[in-house]
C-alpha cells in the first residue's frame, strides 16, 4: 500500500490478496507511514487490538464492578502469554480479538444501562461502530461472535426488553457506512470478489476440513487451558452454582457474561477441523476476568495473596521467556538474508524465489517491486490446504496479467534470468540439484538453511537463453 499508493487493495507481492479484511493494513502501514520503516510499525495492528481488549474490559468492570476488580483484573489479562504474545505478533488475530472483546463488553454495558434506567444510545452506536471495524478486522465473525454471545446471555437472564434495545437503526446504518464500502468498492473493482470472500474464505473454510492445521474438537479446550496456567489453578470455585448466583448487585450477571463469552468462542472456533490457536484470543480477555475473580473469591490471607502474585508473575515470565527466546534464535526470519540483499540488490535487479515464497523478505529487504516466484505451478495446488502456493494461486486469479509475469513455471526460470540480465536468487540450500545453474552463482551469504545467490549479467549471458530454458 505504501509502494503504490493504492490502500484500498491488499496485496502479496502486489497481487490482490483478499483472505481478510483490510483494517490490519492500514493501522500498520499507516504505523509505517508515520514511524518510518520497523518492525515495532509493523506490529501496530497488534498492538491497537491489544490495547482496545485491555482498556475495554478495564472500562467495563471500573464501571459495573469498581475501582479494586478492574485494577486487579487487567494485569492478569496482561500477563497471559498468549495475549502477550498476540500483542507481538504482526497477524490480524489480536486485533480482531480486540475488536470483539470491546463490542461484547459495549452491548452488555449498554444492556445494563437500558436495564437501570440511564441512557443508553450513544454506548449503542459505539457498539455499533466497533462490530464494523471487527468485520473490516476479519470478515463476519466481527458481528456474528458479539452477537451470539449477547443473545445468550440476555437468553439465560430473560431479558427480552433489553435485546430489543438493542435493535437499532441508526445504529445498523452506521454499522453499513463502516463496514460495507470496502466490499461493494473490491467488488466493482475485482469480479468475483464477494464469492471469494465470503463463500470460499468464510463458508468454506468453517464448514470443510482440509485448511491449515487439522485438530481435534478438544484442541482449543486444551490450548486455552494450558496457555492460562498457572493462573487457572485458582479457578475451582467456577464449578461451584453458588459462585454464579451468591453476590449482590450486577457482579452475577457479569460472571455470566464473561462465562458465556469463554464457552461460546471455544465452541464457535472448534466446531471446525481447522484450527490455528490465535484464533481463541477472543476468549481471553473474559477468561482472565473470571480468573482475577475467583482467585479473590478464595483468597483468605496474606499467604494466598503472595502465591496468586507468584501466580500472575509466573505467567509473565512465560510470555517474556517466548519472546525472548524468539529474538535470539530467529530461524524462522529471513532478517539477515534479507538485509544484506537490501544493502547489495540495485535498483534494477530482480529478485527470484526459488520454490519457496519467504514472507519477510520483502519487509527486511525493503523491496519495491514484486519478486519472481519459480515453482511448479501446474501441480501445485494439490488440496485446499492453506500455504504459500494457494495464497498466490487464489490472488493470481484477480490480476492474471501480473500472476504471468511473476509466477514462473520452473522450466522457464533460465529464460527470464537471461531476459533480466542478472538477478538475485532465494532458496534452500539443497535448491542447485533442482536449478544447476546455480552451480555457477556466486553464493553471497546463507543463514538457517536458505541461501542467498547472484547471478550478474555476463553469468546470466553465458547462460545462453536456449540452454537455460532446457535446463
Amino acid at each position: 500500500m505504501l509502494a503504490t499508493g493504492d490502500w484500498l487493495t491488499p496485496t502479496l507481492n502486489g497481487l490482490p490478496f483478499f483472505h481478510k479484511p483490510p483494517l490490519f493494513y492500514w493501522t500498520s502501514g499507516a504505523a509505517l507511514a508515520l514511524t518510518g520503516h520497523t518492525a515495532f510499525a509493523a506490529r501496530a495492528g497488534s498492538l491497537v487490538g491489544a490495547v482496545l481488549g485491555a482498556y475495554a474490559l478495564y472500562l467495563f468492570t471500573l464501571r459495573w464492578c469498581g475501582e479494586e476488580k478492574a485494577g486487579r483484573t487487567v494485569p492478569v489479562l496482561l500477563a497471559q502469554p498468549l495475549f502477550f504474545l498476540g500483542a507481538q505478533f504482526a497477524n490480524l488475530d489480536t486485533l480482531v480479538a480486540g475488536c470483539i472483546t470491546a463490542t461484547i463488553l459495549c452491548l452488555a454495558h449498554t444492556a445494563l444501562c437500558f436495564e437501570s434506567n440511564q441512557d443508553y444510545r450513544r454506548s449503542l452506536l459505539l457498539a455499533y461502530l466497533l462490530a464494523a471495524l471487527g468485520v473490516l478486522a476479519k470478515g463476519l465473525i466481527g458481528f456474528v461472535l458479539p452477537a451470539m454471545v449477547i443473545f445468550l446471555w440476555l437468553l439465560v437472564r430473560r431479558r427480552w426488553r433489553s435485546l430489543w434495545a438493542l435493535i437499532s437503526l441508526p445504529g445498523l446504518l452506521l454499522f453499513l457506512l463502516v463496514a460495507a464500502p470496502w466490499f461493494v468498492l473490491m467488488q466493482q473493482r475485482f469480479d468475483g470478489f464477494l464469492h471469494y470472500f465470503f463463500i470460499v474464505q468464510h463458508f468454506q473454510r468453517f464448514a470443510s476440513g482440509g485448511f491449515n492445521n487439522v485438530e481435534p474438537f478438544w484442541f482449543y479446550p486444551v490450548a486455552l487451558a494450558v496457555c492460562s496456567l498457572p493462573c487457572l489453578f485458582w479457578t475451582k470455585k467456577a464449578f461451584s452454582r453458588s459462585y454464579w448466583r451468591a453476590a449482590d448487585g450486577v457482579l452475577p450477571d457479569v460472571r455470566l457474561l464473561m462465562g458465556l463469552t469463554v464457552i461460546c468462542i471455544v465452541l464457535f472456533f472448534s466446531l471446525p477441523q481447522s484450527k490455528l490457536i490465535g484464533y481463541i484470543i477472543p476468549a481471553v480477555p473474559a477468561l482472565a476476568w473470571l480468573m482475577a475473580d475467583l482467585a479473590f473469591e478464595i483468597i483468605q490471607s496474606e499467604r494466598a495473596r503472595w502465591w496468586w502474585s507468584v501466580s500472575v508473575l509466573a505467567s509473565a515470565l512465560i510470555g517474556l521467556a517466548v519472546v525472548g527466546a524468539l529474538v535470539v534464535k530467529q530461524s524462522y526470519s529471513a532478517k539477515p538474508l534479507s538485509l544484506v540483499l537490501q544493502q547489495q540488490i540495485k535498483p534494477q535487479e530482480p529478485v527470484y524465489m526459488l520454490k519457496e515464497y519467504v514472507y519477510d523478505l520483502p519487509f527486511y529487504a525493503r523491496l519495491k517491486q514484486p519478486v519472481k516466484i519459480v515453482e511448479d505451478w501446474q501441480n501445485a495446488r494439490q488440496s485446499h490446504r492453506d500455504n504459500w502456493r494457494t495464497e498466490l494461486l487464489d490472488a493470481a486469479a484477480f490480476n492474471p496479467v501480473l500472476a504471468k509475469a511473476t509466477l514462473l513455471p520452473m522450466e522457464s526460470v533460465g529464460i527470464s534470468l537471461c531476459q533480466d540480465g542478472g538477478a538475485w536468487l532465494i532458496g534452500r540450500s539443497e535448491m542447485p540439484k533442482d536449478f544447476p545453474f546455480l552451480a555457477q552463482a556466486e553464493q553471497v551469504t546463507a543463514s538457517h538453511g536458505q541461501v542467498l545467490w547472484h547471478i550478474n549479467a555476463q553469468q546470466a549471458e553465458a547462460l545462453g537463453c536456449a540452454k537455460a530454458g532446457s535446463q
